[in-house]
């Protein structure tokens, strides 16, 4: 069973236990091109304390990432230049972005403070999932591109 499973790791197969997006085995991809706007990708989160906190809220799951972290599935929502504001909702360049309701507090009641938005800084991605409870960078803002693993494929999902 341990062979199967490192076959698999090496592979670049991984199990989303979390419900932003299908839950089920996926693929990471080698992206042979530029990351886009609209890519559902996987990226390892950056070691700060905001995702310290996350994992320690149980917004993040453990992982071979460093820091311990899951690597994130979620869709590419802005790029480097773009402008970010963070209302009620998310507007990226003047447009509502579907599905992006900012909530004050989480499912247990606890403060969410979402970030301020302003302009992606260079080699960073804005992420986000329609799902409404998802922890994405509503809150933790843009993330460093260096954490890109590749295009997140369902191999074998399903949602709940």
């Amino acid at each position: 069973m341990s062979a199967l499973a490192a076959s698999g790791f090496i592979g670049g197969y991984r199990l989303n236990l979390t419900p932003s997006e299908p839950l089920g085995l996926w693929r990471i991809e080698e992206l042979q091109r530029p990351v886009a706007i609209g890519d559902l990708v996987f990226l390892c989160p950056p070691m700060t304390a905001t995702f310290t906190e996350a994992w320690r809220r149980g917004y993040l799951r453990r992982g071979l990432c460093a820091g311990g972290f899951a690597p994130l599935i979620k869709t590419v929502a802005a790029l480097p230049g773009q402008h970010v504001q963070i209302t009620d909702h998310v507007l990226i360049d003047g447009r509502s972005v579907p599905a992006s309701s900012v909530w004050g507090r989480d499912g247990e009641g606890r403060m969410l403070s979402p970030d301020p938005g302003g302009v992606v800084p260079p080699h960073s991605l804005f992420l986000h999932s329609s799902f409404a409870s998802s922890y994405d960078s509503r809150y933790f803002g843009p993330v460093p591109d260096s954490g890109l693993l590749g295009l997140a494929r369902p191999v074998l999902t399903f949602d709940p």
